[in-house]
């Protein structure tokens, strides 16, 4: 069997269109460390950037299967931004954050992130037989602060 195409470009379209019909404005979170993300990086923090991407707010938009990608204005200076679609996160609406995080797909996860974050299953093995070593094993990493931030 063919394997499936993501679902995510499909996704943000679908929930693009219903937030514009319901004269919401949508906001897209990105990790701006994504290869390919062309974002102004002075407006970054903590790795991530949320950008308005209503008809009224940029020009151009175009959201096809592998990109976002727009004109618009950061401090009166305009740009082009690139938003590969291995790097939306979220889409929400600002009034009152109707929206969806996407999920992790695979198809947007490199094989090294899986390697780095220890997601293997040798690895998990290896923690259940030394249960011991697995908690100063944790103790000494430091914990991944979560990407998203609540909005009300």
């Amino acid at each position: 069997m063919k394997p499936m195409t993501p679902n995510r470009p499909y996704l943000l379209q679908a929930y693009y269109d219903w937030l514009m019909d319901n004269e919401l404005t949508p906001h897209v979170v990105v990790d701006a460390y994504v290869p390919g993300t062309q974002v102004p990086q002075q407006y970054v923090k903590d790795g991530q950037i949320v950008l308005n991407i209503t008809a009224s707010a940029v020009g151009n938009l175009q959201i096809g299967h592998d990109f976002i990608e727009f004109n618009a204005r950061f401090g009166g200076v305009p740009q082009q931004v690139v938003l590969p679609m291995a790097s939306i996160v979220a889409i929400y609406a600002r009034e009152n954050g109707a929206g969806t995080v996407f999920d992790q797909e695979e198809a947007y996860q490199p094989e090294a992130d899986a390697r780095d974050l220890g997601l293997s299953v040798v690895d998990e093995t290896k923690k259940e037989e030394q249960p011991s070593e697995q908690a100063s094993t944790d103790e000494e990493k430091p914990k991944r602060r979560g990407h998203l931030t609540l909005v009300k």
